[in-house]
């Protein structure tokens, strides 16, 4: 029987009005059309009832800039502005431009206030974003006070910027000596946007989808690389830069977006005084001309470096099929295309699903498949990777024959319901990002000039498409003609390695150099090694930031919102309840122990868990349960869970996470498919695992370019906890290679044998505890359904025992005492302790046939609920802002890099996309000693605290609240504690815990690094080579 526990409060009835007002949202419907407001004039107010929003659109009066604002109620405010930027070169001009507006203005003229904010500032999102035809700056705090401070530091960035040369230097590029201070070392490249795009160009999946763009729309900007090609940014010049600026940054070709419940007045009255006013309109001719349409299809092929994790070194090819579709402001078309672009490609019961993936002639679509909404006229594409070089016909004529099948049978109804719930389920999912989610998905539409609110009104389009569809049945099938079949404006692709490609690419950057420094006089030499000089001088300075505005700690709140809970059982399985205002979806947690499993099926947990809602169970099979998971539900999904205790570093939780989420009128059918896949999965179907295989073996090698800084930091940590060494087994390069070698298999029965196996361990209700999210009206009609799940899932044979010896319980909330557990029942979580571990040192290489580097040093720290945790974590954030930043980045040239702790107590340094490597290992060793030397003060002691502070009050999602407690075991109590712990750090503090932990010698440390063959590693014997 379930058992409530004053389940729904008084307070959670008052909470509840609270979340359903509308305040913000109906004050903005009184905004009258004409109205002028600090020099705007309204133009358009327009209420969004299914996103709880009212838009407002107004016009600056005197110079023409667009302003949109979203007024919700949501107190995480979003501010952006965006400008139409259109290259006509690849030397990268607007993202070096993004870079260094954010190196200093006029009324800021500090280096660098963009990170410097990061430190003064309790915002939860900062950041700026190239993309193919615009520039955005985003930000978003829940401050009012933060907010002005960051709305003033990014217009004077973007409209009053220094655009120093030696800024130019660091963050775009520059020729200098390999070392500044020694005039015979060999010059070479450098420069942060440098180095960052290198490492984007040895992805790849990002290589195939540049060149897709570049040449399916070559008319015009779209034909160069945005972000710059590292063989042309060196062309750019810094007068170059300037003027780009110049006919680029105008608020007449500017956007500004807010969002939230902050007064819509005061932003206006802040942007027109700081900034606007002083412009005056002009015609800024950036606007991009439709693209020539085709006569007939083209094709084209590109090389690129070969992937050393291939499954078949035979295949590595890929082709893809792209057609350019409707303007893009065109927004109903935009949505029917869209939607149809899902029905063709997305999961198992789709038409290039069966006939693509399923043909196993490769192991997964082209990179960019779909479609693709970025640019002035929108686009799709499909095909295949891991191909034979031989199969690129067979596969056109797969998507070919599919394209006509398509338009022969259509779509079944069900699968256009199935897509139209999950865009249901998607408007009423909350997140903590919905004014970035807002305002990157008009962002494209609105930079071509079409109207931004009419993006958002997804209700409207769904009404107008099931209209459509009633009027005519052969709505779909008629666009699939006209877009695809009759579509001349078509481009095949392909993609095949060369083993000499980054030999080449290196090669030709020495060329590039060469002829830099041929055309160098003897004087011209000397003045870029002053420059050099000046620069490094520079970077080396201490920084005056006294002009930037910023919060203090006394602004940060002394206490935090207790979220409430209740705990209920049925049988013996605690179940967490957690009334929030989820807008009428349910979630569903399950986290299943692994205390049972054998060792050696460990390895195939990942595998596991990709494949136990993909196989079918019960009487569907995988496309029939496919079907039923996009009818019935927002996605089930697994995924293996390690947990370190909070109180002890050889201690760790162990298991698997079920998570899914439904509407409120789907919660009996999503918990009967939860019970049909515990009790019922279905493992026979080698084929069908092997097309599961192929894809993540796929898509783990294709990751790695991209997060190279998480494998290492993984293999670094391995060997310093317990838990690291589950977590390295679970996600790190050796799970890489595994899937490798299982994709690699002829013959995949004995993994088929396997899955049973981990399901009588795992899919059961012993060690389980579930947790459910919901509206407190729903909370009450749960149980029922919550109640079969549980009753109907299997429990383990009493005989099976823990394999384990050492089990550990502890209270799920650390708060409660065992003796205070509802109804007598402990409310328990078993982890698992390892005795005989012993932390070790470890060194570790892997050789990747990389342009840049991934580097980290892991130290074995303190846990959460040490009272030294918390100085740690001020030291990582203090010792990032203020050291590392500036050796890793701005002199080593490196994308990023710096130090966190993670809640396991592992201290990690790290750096991403970097040209040094044992370089950077000795900058992490020297932020150890500038630590331990306590060169900091007050005021950067306190910087830091706003940093970490703004991560640790970050919003949480209702979908998402009373999970601390659930997964982790940390109550509202521990964090309340661990706050005061962070207010509490002192200088002392500080330069205590960097003595005591992490000088050599004081803690066991692991090292990893990820990156291209490197002579000196490979001769040093303490080094193990990957």
């Amino acid at each position: 029987m379930l058992r409530f526990t004053k389940l729904i409060s008084k307070q959670m009835r008052l909470a509840f009005r609270r979340w359903n007002s509308n305040s913000v949202s109906n004050r903005a419907l009184g905004y009258n059309v004409g109205e002028e407001i600090h020099g705007f004039t309204i133009n358009k107010v327009t209420n969004i009832p299914e996103l709880f929003l009212t838009a407002v659109r107004l016009d600056h009066i005197d110079t023409g800039a667009q302003y949109l604002h979203l007024a919700r109620d949501d107190s995480n405010n979003l501010f952006s502005v965006q400008f139409r930027t259109t290259p006509m070169d690849s030397t990268g001009v607007p993202h070096i431009l993004e870079h260094t507006v954010l190196c200093g203005s006029q009324k800021y003229p500090c280096r660098d206030p963009f990170f410097k904010m990061l430190n003064r500032s309790l915002s939860t999102f900062m950041n700026a974003f190239t993309a193919s035809d615009y520039t955005m700056y985003p930000f978003s705090t829940q401050n009012s006070k933060d907010f002005q401070n960051l709305l003033s530091v990014y217009l004077d960035a973007v409209f009053f910027p220094h655009l120093r040369e030696l800024d130019f230097w660091q963050e775009g590029w520059r020729l200098e000596h390999e070392i500044p201070n020694n005039p015979l070392s060999p010059f070479v490249f450098k420069g942060v946007v440098f180095n960052e795009m290198k490492g984007a160009f040895s992805d790849n999946e990002a290589l195939f989808a540049q060149h897709l763009q570049n040449k399916l729309l070559p008319d015009h900007t779209y034909s160069v690389v945005s972000g710059g090609d590292p063989l042309h940014i060196p062309d750019l010049t810094w007068e170059q830069l300037k003027q780009f600026h110049a006919t680029h940054y105008h608020p007449s070709n500017a956007r500004f977006f807010t969002y939230g419940d902050l007064p819509l007045e005061q932003h206006l009255k802040q942007i027109h005084e700081e900034a606007l006013c002083k412009f005056q309109q002009i015609k800024p001719n950036t606007a991009v001309p439709p693209q020539s349409l085709w006569h007939k299809p083209r094709a084209h092929h590109i090389k690129c470096g070969p992937d050393s994790l291939a499954a078949d070194p035979a295949k590595q090819t890929t082709v893809s099929v792209s057609y350019l579709l409707a303007d893009i402001t065109d927004t109903f078309e935009v949505f029917t295309l869209n939607l149809l672009s899902t029905l063709l490609l997305s999961g198992p019961n789709s038409p290039f699903y069966k006939a693509l993936i399923e043909a196993k002639i490769g192991t997964n679509f082209s990179p960019a498949a779909g479609f693709d909404g970025s640019t002035r006229e929108a686009c799709f594409s499909v095909g295949l990777q891991g191909i034979e070089e031989s199969d690129v016909e067979t596969v056109r004529g797969i998507i070919a024959k599919t394209i006509d099948e398509v338009i022969e049978n259509g779509f079944e109804e069900e699968r256009i319901e199935a897509i139209l719930h999950k865009i249901e389920i998607q408007m009423k999912h909350q997140t903590t990002n919905f004014g970035l989610s807002l305002a990157s998905a008009i962002a494209s539409c609105w930079n071509h000039d079409g109207d931004p609110v009419e993006v958002l009104k997804i209700g409207d389009k769904v009404t107008q498409f099931r209209e459509c569809l009633k009027k005519n049945p052969h709505f779909l099938q008629e666009k699939v003609k006209q877009y695809f079949k009759d579509n001349s404006h078509c481009l095949t692709l392909t993609m095949s390695p060369d083993d000499a490609y980054f030999g080449k690419q290196a090669r030709a950057e020495q060329e590039k150099i060469k002829e830099k420094v041929i055309s160098l006089t003897d004087e011209k030499k000397k003045e870029i090694y002053q420059k050099g000089l000046e620069l490094l001088a520079l970077q080396s300075a201490t920084q005056d930031a006294s002009s930037l505005p910023a919060l203090k700690v006394s602004d940060i709140q002394p206490t935090i919102p207790f979220t409430e809970v209740e705990m209920a059982f049925v049988g013996d399985v605690p179940v967490q309840y957690c009334a929030q205002p989820t807008n009428g979806v349910v979630y569903f947690r399950a986290l299943s122990s692994l205390n049972t499993l054998p060792e050696e099926l460990k390895p195939y947990v990942p595998l596991f868990c990709h494949v136990i809602t993909k196989m079918g169970c019960g009487s569907l099979d995988y496309r029939q349960q496919a079907q039923q998971i996009e009818l019935k539900t927002g996605g089930m999904s697994a995924s293996p869970c390690i947990v370190p205790d909070n109180s002890d570093m050889d201690v760790y939780e162990q298991g698997v996470l079920f998570s899914s989420s439904c509407l409120e009128r789907n919660l009996t059918d999503m918990m009967y498919l939860w019970s049909t896949v515990f009790n019922n999965p279905r493992f026979e179907d080698e084929e069908r695992l092997r097309v599961l295989v192929r894809q993540i073996a796929q898509e783990l090698c294709n990751g790695i370019p991209d997060s190279g800084h998480v494998y290492a930091a993984v293999r670094a940590s391995r060997t310093l906890t317990p838990s690291g060494e589950a977590e390295e087994v679970f996600g790190g390069m050796n799970q890489v290679k595994l899937m490798k070698r299982i994709a690699e298999m002829p013959d995949l029965t004995t993994v088929l044998r396997l899955l049973p196996r981990i399901k009588l361990h795992l899919l059961n209700s012993d060690n389980m505890r579930c947790a459910l999210n919901a509206t407190p009206q729903q909370i009450c009609k749960t149980s029922d359904d919550i109640n079969m799940f549980i009753r109907e899932i299997s429990r383990k044979k009493k005989d099976r025992k823990l394999l384990r010896a050492h089990v550990i319980e502890k209270p799920l909330n650390p708060a409660h005492t065992g003796s205070s557990a509802t109804y007598g029942v402990k409310v328990t979580r078993k982890l698992i302790s390892d005795p005989t571990f012993k932390p070790c040192e470890m060194k570790t290489y892997f050789q990747f046939p990389f342009p840049v580097h991934f580097a980290s040093e892991c130290i074995r720290t303190v846990p959460y609920t040490d009272s030294d945790y918390a100085s740690l974590r001020i030291l990582a954030r203090l010792v990032t802002a203020k050291f590392l930043h500036s050796e890793i980045r701005e002199k080593g040239g490196a994308y990023g890099g710096g130090a966190k702790l993670g809640q396991g107590g592992i201290f990690t340094f790290y750096s991403y996309r970097d040209p040094n490597s044992t370089e950077t290992l000795a900058s992490f060793t020297n932020g150890v000693k500038w630590a331990k030397a306590g060169k900091f003060t007050q005021q950067d002691i306190d910087e830091a605290k706003l940093s970490v502070f703004s991560s640790v009050d970050s919003p949480i999602a209702p979908s998402d609240k009373g999970m601390n407690c659930f997964l982790y075991g940390i109550s509202d109590e521990m964090k309340q504690r661990h706050r005061e712990q962070l207010f509490a750090v002192t200088h002392d503090d500080l330069v205590k815990v960097a003595n005591k932990y992490l000088a050599i010698g004081q803690s066991t440390r692991g090292v990893a690094i990820v990156g291209p063959e490197n002579e000196s590693i490979t001769k040093d014997p303490s080094w193990v080579i990957r």
